[in-house]
């Protein structure tokens, strides 16, 4: 349920078709999933009801929101007020880069590579394209979340995309991984652009603001793991330094 100002929309946008467009409040709680032109709203109420909602939230609803109940008149002003989430972060990393590629994209490993992940299933594997399930360790309430992603890296220009297959509460998920040499090591972005269900326990405000800072602490996890792969190979001696590619991190 969308809630703002500690008040689900749905009651906002009632208030407003009572006290602007004339709705009987009765009517409306004894036909909640009644369309507003059932409600009696004729076409000088929905325009009412559209200049307010532009004003309040900056959103415009369509002329046939007649045929629209209030809960679907409120979810349609959520997805529109509630631009797609978008989030860039990026960690510099004291390795190679082909080390660096070699071990965050060996998918199968993840477990040892981040903190969340408890299982990694390897569903399909077709060149540098695989399809996985990961499970999440129980969180604060319990819940195990589980979901299938789909990810295609390209070895040659050092990027993968990867997109959700099972969105759970997602409507879309998508990430970019990017690979660049600096000085001082190997640069590794995570660019993600997704959408939240209206159904979903957070809005997209909320999310961005979780994986901002859920990849803050991955990254950071990922950084020390690496640059201590890195040295332990470089005492020893061995390709650890990153020389060459390596086919387990072409997926």
């Amino acid at each position: 349920m969308t809630v703002t100002h500690g008040r689900p929309l749905t009651a906002e946008i009632t208030d407003i078709l009572v006290a602007h467009c004339g709705l009987d409040a009765d009517a409306a709680a004894r036909a909640p999933a009644a369309s507003l032109e059932e409600l009696g709203m004729d076409s000088l109420a929905l325009l009412e009801l559209s200049a307010v909602v532009a004003d309040r939230w900056q959103v415009s609803i369509p002329e046939q929101s007649g045929q629209l109940s209030i809960p679907a008149v409120a979810d349609l002003v959520a997805r529109r007020a509630d631009p797609p989430g978008h989030t860039e972060n990026g960690v510099l990393i004291d390795a190679p880069l082909a080390l660096v590629w070699e071990i965050t994209n060996d998918v199968a490993n993840w477990t040892e590579l981040f903190t969340e992940y408890a299982v990694v299933q390897i569903l399909h594997h077709d060149g540098h394209t695989v399809r996985f399930r990961l499970t999440m360790h129980p969180d604060e309430n319990g819940v195990a979340w589980s979901w299938v992603s789909e990810r295609t890296a390209d070895p040659v220009s050092r990027q993968v995309r990867a997109h959700r297959v099972e969105t759970g509460p997602f409507e879309y998920m998508r990430i970019h991984w990017r690979y660049t040499e600096e000085e001082g090591g190997t640069r590794m972005t995570w660019v993600q652009d997704f959408a939240m269900k209206p159904t979903a326990p957070v809005d997209n405000a909320a999310m961005t603001e979780r994986i901002n800072t859920n990849s803050a602490i991955q990254l950071g996890v990922i950084k020390d793991r690496v640059e201590r792969i890195a040295r332990q190979r470089a005492e020893q001696g061995g390709p650890a330094a990153g020389d060459e590619p390596t086919e387990a991190g072409d997926e």
